[in-house]
């Protein structure tokens, strides 16, 4: 079973453009990140700039809105995910549970959807989809 955890970190959703962890908080997130691959279970990580350096688009009235960050309305935002391949959703909330968070960030553990999970109509629908997945782990040239 795959599994995203999401880091929500309490206060991102304002920060500058630019914004940087500390030194310290990345050394015991690395030691983490570290204890998730030699357990063979990462798939995959990364961190997210600020939403002061992204953007939104929207699709009332089926038109697509480009909103610029940051996101007034906003009360909470990614911080960075991490992948995982576990064998249980109590295995998936055992390593979010180690992880080296602040008293401000939240990590949130949420099952990733399978091809397999969808009825027959939805699967034939989507007919495709696990060559897609698969060329999109592959490098582009240029």
């Amino acid at each position: 079973m795959r599994f995203m955890m999401l880091m929500i970190p309490k206060g991102y959703e304002n920060a500058d453009p630019g914004a940087m962890p500390s030194a310290e908080a990345v050394a015991a997130m690395m030691k983490y990140n570290e204890e998730l691959q030699q357990a063979g279970v990462l798939l995959a990580l990364d961190g997210l700039h600020p939403p002061s350096m992204g953007a939104r688009v929207s699709f009332e009235d089926g038109q697509p809105k480009v909103t610029e960050g940051p996101f007034p309305d906003v009360q909470e935002v990614l911080g960075g995910y991490w992948m995982i391949q576990v064998k249980s959703r109590e295995e998936a909330v055992e390593w979010a549970k180690r992880c080296p968070a602040s008293a401000n960030e939240v990590v949130e553990v949420r099952q990733v959807q399978e091809f397999e999970d969808f009825p027959a109509d939805v699967q034939q629908a989507a007919a495709g989809f696990a060559e897609m997945q698969a060329q999109a782990g592959q490098p582009r040239g240029g």
